[in-house]
């Protein structure tokens, strides 16, 4: 049989059963477009590469999970990596706010300002404060402006979006944290 002659559709119906060289063929099908689009909401081609493993992985032990009938195998997949992406994203917004709650911890062998550690717990709390009162559509906007380092025009193609949606959901984003009480004494306290 050759491979490269069959539909994707076809293709995923022999990982069933196992067929290494089913996944090789869609692997070499579809794998640049995974990583183009892990790579462009992580910023990092390390990261994009395994979150192109995760979803062939992903694929081969559950080919069940993609189904015809409800699009191409890869819309699937982008799918499924644009999830994995978010995830990553996620993770290293939590290991940022921990960083951050550690170096604004008063030091065991008490050096440093108490007084500047508390004011600095305080500022980190009314942002995720601030930040969760977000819409989920203009917070992951800002997040993966701000924590993934992605442009407006990125963000649009990762999102599968309008450049003009994403522009206004981090403009009204950024209207409503101007406009928060708590925000608002920080940054005239800050200035």
């Amino acid at each position: 049989m050759d491979y490269a002659d069959q539909t994707d559709e076809e293709l995923v119906s022999l990982l069933g059963r196992q067929d290494v060289r089913a996944l090789e063929t869609l692997y070499g099908r579809h794998a640049r477009a995974v990583y183009s689009l892990s790579l462009k909401m992580l910023g990092e081609p390390a990261a994009a590469e395994e979150i192109v493993q995760e979803c062939f992985l992903k694929l081969w032990r559950q080919p069940e999970l993609y189904q015809a009938g409800r699009g191409k195998l890869l819309s699937w997949l982008l799918g499924v990596t644009h999830h994995r992406a978010v995830d990553q994203l996620r993770r290293r917004r939590l290991e940022l706010r921990h960083t951050i709650k550690e170096n604004v911890q008063p030091s065991a062998d008490g050096e440093g300002d108490p007084e500047q550690h508390l004011w600095g717990r305080f500022q980190i709390e009314a942002v995720e404060r601030a930040l969760a009162d977000l819409p989920p559509s203009q917070r992951m906007a800002l997040e993966l402006a701000y924590l993934g380092g992605m442009t407006q025009a990125e963000i649009a193609a990762s999102l599968g979006e309008p450049l003009g949606t994403i522009k206004t959901r981090m403009r009204l984003a950024m209207q409503k944290l101007r406009a928060m009480p708590e925000l608002a004494d920080l940054l005239a306290d800050a200035g």
